[in-house]
C-alpha cells in the first residue's frame, strides 16, 4: 500500500471502546498522517486505555443533544474527520454529514440507512444475488428450524435459532422486531472490501469465520477469491454508493450456495487479518477521504488470526528510576524477554533512568552486547553473591524488577519501593497512542 505524503488529519473515533473502535485504533495509531482522538458515551470502556487523547461523556447517538454536542466537539478540537465505530453511530453521523463541518469516513447516509435494515437490504438485492427466504410470523408452512434476528441488530445480539413454533412465538413476544429467515447451515464468511472515492471497487478479501463470540470473528482465515465472492461484491458495489472500508457477510445454504446475511458500510472487527497482510483498510479509507490515490497489494502468504481477551492496566504509580535484574528476568533461557525490553524502551521514551542490578557470573558487558542491550542502561551495578541488592538502590522514586521473590521481598522491606516480578510487567505498559 502506498500513498503520497499528506498532513496529519485529526480523526475522532466514536465510540472508541467498541471492537470496531479498537481495530480502527490499531490500524491508524502508527500512521504519521493521522492524529487520533477517542470518544465514548460510557465511562467504563477499553478505549480509555489505548487512546492517549480521550473524551468521555459524549451523548449516545440517539440522544436529542447529540448533534449539538458533536458540532461543538468538532469545533473545539478542530476535528478533520470522524470515524464511526458502531452501527448506530454510522447512521447518526452520516445524517449529520452536512452540518458538522468535518468529513465522516464511510458511505452516504442513504446507503447506511438501507444497510441498517436487514429486510430492506434483502428486498433491495432480491433477484440480483441470493438472499435468505423470509417468513411471516403467522406462516404455518414455514420450515423449522428458523433463524431469527433483529431487523436492525448488530453482531449476534438477539439472534437465535428456533426449532419449534412455541419457541418462535416466545421469541417474537420477547422482541417484536425479530425477522424470521431460513436457517443456513453452511460455512460463514466475511468479505472485507474497499471502494475508492470514484466508486471503483479496489479490494475484495473473503475470509472464513471459523469461530465467533458475540458475533465477532475470534478465529478467521482468508479463503481464495472466487467468482461467487466477486459477483456478490461487484453487485453490491454497483447498487449502493459506498466509499472506504466496508464488508458483507454470506453463509452457505443447504445447497452449498452463498447467501447474503448482511452488508455493513463500516470497518469490521476482523479487518486486522488483512491489515497484517499489507492491506490496512481503515487507513486506506482515511487516505481516500483526503483525496489521496492509493495502491493496494496484499501479501501472498497464508495467515490466520485468532483473538481472545487482552488486558491493559492503569497504574497510579510515579517513578523516575527502574532497577532491574539480568539473569532469569531480562534474559530468560539466554533470550531477551521481549515484554521487559519493550517496557525498558518505553521508560527511555519517558525519560526514566534504567539501572541494571546483577550477579551475572560472566562478563556483563559482553552478555549485554551479545543480546543487543548495551546502550539501554544508565548505570550497571554488579552485586556480589553475598550482598543485598537493596543496598545499591539509591533512589526512592524507583521500582525494582526481579524474578526472585526473596530479592523482591528484601528490596521492598529495606528500600521501601514497589517491586515487580516479570509476569507483572504488563501492568506497567502504556499502550495509549
Amino acid at each position: 500500500m502506498t500513498a503520497n505524503n499528506s498532513p496529519g488529519a485529526t480523526t475522532l473515533v466514536f465510540p472508541c471502546g467498541t471492537e470496531l473502535g479498537l481495530e480502527i485504533h490499531r490500524a491508524l495509531c502508527q500512521s504519521t498522517h493521522v492524529s487520533l482522538i477517542g470518544a465514548s458515551s460510557v465511562s467504563s470502556n477499553h478505549g480509555a486505555y489505548v487512546f492517549k487523547r480521550y473524551i468521555e461523556g459524549v451523548p449516545f447517538a440517539d440522544d436529542p443533544t447529540f448533534p449539538a454536542y458533536m458540532r461543538a466537539l468538532v469545533a473545539t478540537h478542530k476535528i478533520d474527520m470522524i470515524y464511526p465505530a458502531h452501527d448506530d453511530a454510522v447512521t447518526a453521523l452520516t445524517r449529520l454529514d452536512a452540518e458538522l463541518g468535518c468529513a465522516i469516513v464511510g458511505a452516504t447516509s442513504e446507503t447506511c440507512t438501507l444497510c441498517r435494515s436487514k429486510s430492506a437490504t434483502y428486498a433491495r438485492f432480491a433477484g440480483a444475488i441470493s438472499v435468505p427466504r423470509l417468513y411471516a410470523y403467522d406462516d404455518a408452512n414455514a420450515p423449522l428450524p428458523l433463524f431469527l434476528k433483529p431487523d436492525a441488530g448488530q453482531g449476534s445480539h438477539g439472534a437465535r435459532i428456533v426449532r419449534s413454533r412455541q419457541a418462535w412465538k416466545a421469541a417474537r413476544a420477547d422482541d417484536p422486531t425479530l425477522i424470521a429467515m431460513e436457517y443456513l447451515p453452511g460455512v460463514e464468511y466475511t468479505v472485507d472490501c474497499f471502494t475508492d472515492r470514484h466508486g471503483v471497487l479496489r479490494f475484495i478479501g473473503p475470509r472464513e469465520r471459523v469461530r465467533t463470540v458475540n458475533g465477532i470473528s475470534t478465529h478467521t482465515r482468508p479463503v481464495p477469491l472466487d467468482a461467487d465472492f466477486t459477483r456478490f461484491a461487484t453487485t453490491i458495489n454497483v447498487a449502493l454508493t459506498l466509499r472506504g472500508a466496508w464488508f458483507f457477510q454470506v453463509k452457505r445454504n443447504e445447497a452449498d450456495a452463498l447467501t447474503l446475511l448482511e452488508i455493513a458500510p463500516r470497518v469490521s472487527g476482523g479487518m486486522g487479518l488483512y491489515r497484517n497482510l499489507g492491506v490496512n483498510l481503515p487507513l486506506l479509507a482515511v487516505y481516500d477521504r483526503i483525496d489521496l490515490d492509493v495502491e493496494i497489494q496484499a501479501l501472498s502468504h497464508h495467515l490466520e488470526m485468532d483473538r481472545a481477551l487482552t488486558a491493559c492496566f492503569r497504574a497510579q504509580l510515579a517513578y523516575a528510576h527502574v532497577y532491574i535484574d539480568l539473569d532469569d528476568t531480562l534474559l530468560q533461557d539466554d533470550k531477551v524477554n521481549v515484554m521487559i525490553a519493550a517496557f525498558m524502551h518505553q521508560c527511555r521514551n519517558q525519560g526514566k533512568q534504567l539501572h541494571l542490578l546483577t550477579r551475572h557470573r560472566k562478563n556483563v558487558q559482553e552478555t549485554l552486547a551479545r543480546h543487543g542491550l548495551s546502550q539501554l542502561f544508565d548505570a550497571i551495578h554488579h552485586v556480589a553473591r553475598d550482598k543485598c541488592k537493596a543496598a545499591r538502590i539509591k533512589h526512592k522514586d524507583a521500582i525494582f524488577i526481579d524474578d526472585s521473590y526473596r530479592e523482591r521481598s528484601k528490596v521492598r522491606d529495606i528500600a521501601g519501593i514497589p517491586t515487580f516480578a516479570p509476569d507483572a510487567i504488563e501492568s506497567l505498559m502504556d499502550w495509549r497512542r
